[in-house]
C-alpha cells in the first residue's frame, strides 16, 4: 500500500509553525512535513527588536527547539535543508541534497530577506542585519566583544530601526539613526506622532541625521566611518542596516509561481499554481485596494487560520481584519495604522492630555488611517471602527 503524501510546509518561522499547528488542530492523521532552511527552533521573531535591553541572549529566545515542534506536531522536521525547486505540476519539491519530495500540498512560508544598500568603503561587509536568530546572535557577540559601551549607527528610522534604537539605548549603547526622510516613522506615522518620538528620545543618546543616506563604511583609526551623502560622516563601533525587506520570492519566479512585490495569493491564500499556498512576510495578500505586501503579525495569524483549515479539507477565506501595528519603543509607546498605500488626504493630530491622537483624512473626508502615543486596547478598537467613516464616526456617505 502507497504511503500518503505528506503536507509539505517550505520554512520553520511564525507563519510555517502557525499554519502548522492551525492543520493539526484539524487533521491529526495526515504526514506533515517541514523543511527548514535552518536549525528550525520555533522562537517569536518581533522579538529580535526588543531582546537586547532585556539582556536576552539567542538561545533564550528560543522556545521550542526542532525535536520538540516535531513532537508537538507529530511533524517531520528536515533542519538545514534548503529547497532548490518546485516542480508543481508533478507535486514535487526539491532540495539541495538531492532529494525529490512528493507533496499532497506545498505552503511556502519563505520569509523576506533585508534589503541590501549599494555601499562603498572596506568596511561595507561588516554592515550587519537583524532578520534572523543567528543575525541577532552576531549582533550581540559582536557588541559583546568591544567590552564597553558602543557607538551603533543604523540605517533607517523605520519600524525595525526606531525598535533597534530603543532597545540597543535602553542596553546602554550610543545610537545614531540615518534616514532620508525628514522626520523617524515617516512612511507609517502622522508628522505629530513622529515628533513625540523625538522628544521622547532628546534626554536619551539617540543622534538623528534625516535628509540624507549613508554611501560608505570604512574602517579608521578608533573604528568604523560612515560617510554620508551630505557630506558628513558618523563615527560607529557597528553599523545596522535596517532599511527594509523584500519578500522571498525566488523560488516562486523560478517554479513559475504569479509573483508581484511578493507570491500572489487570493482570498483562501492559494497561489497560481494548484495545491500550493503561500503566507507570511513571502506572500502577497488580495485586499480591497489591491495586492499587499503586509510583514504583520495579524495578517499572517489570519492566514494561518485559514489555509490550515483549507488543508484540512474546509476551504476558508482569510479574515484580514483592520489591526493597528504595536510600535516596541518603550521610551514612546506608539499604535500604527497607516492608510493604504497612494492614499490622498492629510493627517489630523489632536492632544488628548498628554496622549497625541492623528488620524488620516481622505480627499473624500473618510478616515483611512491612524496613529496615537500612549495607546490603550480599548482606544485602538475605537480609532479601528472610525476607518472608512467620517471623523465623528458618520459612515461614508452620510451627510
Amino acid at each position: 500500500m502507497t504511503a500518503p503524501l505528506p503536507v509539505v510546509i517550505v520554512g520553520a518561522g511564525m507563519a510555517a509553525y502557525a499554519v502548522a499547528r492551525e492543520f493539526r488542530k484539524l487533521d491529526k492523521a495526515t504526514p506533515l512535513l517541514i523543511v527548514a532552511g535552518d536549525g528550525g527552533g520555533s522562537y517569536a521573531k518581533p522579538m529580535l527588536s526588543n531582546a537586547f535591553a532585556l539582556g536576552k541572549a539567542a538561545a533564550q529566545l528560543l522556545s521550542h527547539s526542532a525535536e520538540q515542534m516535531a513532537a508537538t506536531l507529530d511533524a517531520r522536521i528536515l533542519t538545514r535543508t534548503a529547497v532548490t525547486a518546485i516542480d508543481s505540476a508533478a507535486a514535487v519539491i526539491e532540495t539541495a541534497q538531492g532529494e525529490r519530495i512528493g507533496y499532497r500540498q506545498l505552503v511556502l512560508a519563505l520569509g523576506a530577506q533585508p534589503i541590501r544598500l549599494a555601499i562603498d568603503g572596506d568596511a561595507a561587509a561588516d554592515i550587519l542585519s537583524v532578520n534572523h536568530l543567528d543575525d541577532y546572535a552576531l549582533m550581540r557577540e559582536r557588541l559583546a566583544a568591544l567590552g564597553r559601551p558602543a557607538r551603533v549607527a543604523i540605517l533607517g528610522a523605520g519600524l525595525i530601526g526606531c525598535e533597534f534604537a530603543d532597545d540597543l539605548v535602553a542596553g546602554g549603547h550610543q545610537v545614531t539613526l540615518i534616514d532620508p526622510n525628514a522626520r523617524p516613522l515617516a512612511m507609517l506615522a502622522a508628522p505629530a506622532l513622529s515628533a513625540a518620538l523625538e522628544q521622547a528620545w532628546a534626554a536619551l543618546p539617540i543622534a538623528l541625521r534625516l535628509g540624507t543616506t549613508a554611501t560608505g563604511v570604512r574602517r579608521g583609526a578608533e573604528g568604523l566611518v560612515v560617510s554620508l551623502a551630505d557630506g558628513s560622516s558618523v563615527d560607529a563601533d557597528l553599523v545596522l542596516s535596517a532599511v527594509g525587506l523584500r519578500p522571498s520570492i525566488a523560488l516562486a519566479q523560478a517554479a513559475g509561481l504569479a509573483t508581484a512585490r511578493g507570491i500572489v495569493i487570493d482570498s483562501f491564500g492559494a497561489t497560481s499554481a494548484p495545491g500550493v499556498y503561500a503566507l507570511g512576510d513571502c506572500a502577497e495578500y488580495n485586499t480591497a485596494s489591491g495586492g499587499a505586501v503586509m510583514p504583520y503579525i495579524a495578517p499572517m495569524l489570519a492566514a494561518a487560520r485559514a489555509i490550515g483549515a483549507t488543508l484540512a479539507g474546509t476551504p476558508t477565506p482569510i479574515d484580514l481584519k483592520a489591526d493597528a501595528v504595536l510600535v516596541k519603543t518603550p521610551s514612546c509607546k506608539l499604535a500604527l495604522a497607516p492608510p493604504p498605500h497612494g492614499s490622498r488626504g492629510e493627517w489630523v493630530s489632536a492632544l488628548d492630555g498628554e496622549r497625541t491622537i492623528a488620524r488620516f483624512v481622505d480627499e473624500h473626508g473618510l478616515v483611512r488611517g491612524f496613529g496615537l502615543s500612549l495607546h490603550t486596547p480599548a482606544l485602538r478598537q475605537s480609532l479601528l471602527a472610525e476607518v472608512g467613516a467620517r471623523p465623528g464616526g458618520r459612515p461614508g456617505g452620510s451627510p
